[in-house]
C-alpha cells in the first residue's frame, strides 16, 4: 500500500515541478528538489510523534487505553493477518527496545524525538 501512496505524490510532486516523463529524473533527485522524504518515513514519524503524545495521556484516557486493548474471540483460520499492535511491536523489537522502555522514553518529550529519529531513520526501518 505504501508503494502506491509512493507513486501518487511522485506523480504529484512532477505535476506541481512541471517535469514530464522524457526529462527522466530519478526520485531521490525529485523528493531533494521538492524539499520532501518518502512517503514511508513521513508517516512512520507521524504515527510515532501520535504514539508519544497519547502515551503522554493519563491512563483513563480511552485512546491510551486503546493502545493496549487486546480483542477476545475466535480467529479465522489461517495465518493470522497483521495487526497495527504487531507491526509496531516489531519495529521497536528492531530497535532492540521493549513497549515498557517507549512508554517511559514518552513521557520525555526532547528524549522522545531521539526515540522517533531511531525509529524513523531510512536504515532504522
Amino acid at each position: 500500500m505504501l508503494g502506491k501512496i509512493q507513486i501518487f505524490v511522485n506523480t504529484c510532486l512532477r505535476r506541481i515541478l512541471n517535469i514530464r516523463w522524457t526529462d527522466r529524473i530519478r526520485n531521490e533527485d525529485l523528493w531533494q528538489k521538492a524539499d520532501q522524504k518518502p512517503a514511508a518515513q513521513q508517516i512512520l514519524r507521524r504515527k510515532w510523534g501520535w504514539i508519544g503524545h497519547t502515551l503522554r495521556k493519563p491512563a483513563s484516557s480511552i485512546t491510551r487505553q486503546a493502545l493496549k486493548w487486546n480483542p477476545q474471540g475466535k480467529r479465522k483460520r489461517g495465518r493470522p493477518r497483521n495487526s497495527w499492535r504487531r507491526d509496531t511491536e516489531a519495529e521497536i523489537n528492531r530497535q532492540g527496545k521493549t513497549w515498557s522502555q517507549i512508554e517511559r522514553a514518552a513521557q520525555d518529550r526532547v528524549g522522545w524525538r531521539i526515540v522517533v529519529d531511531g525509529l524513523c531513520s531510512p536504515g532504522g526501518s
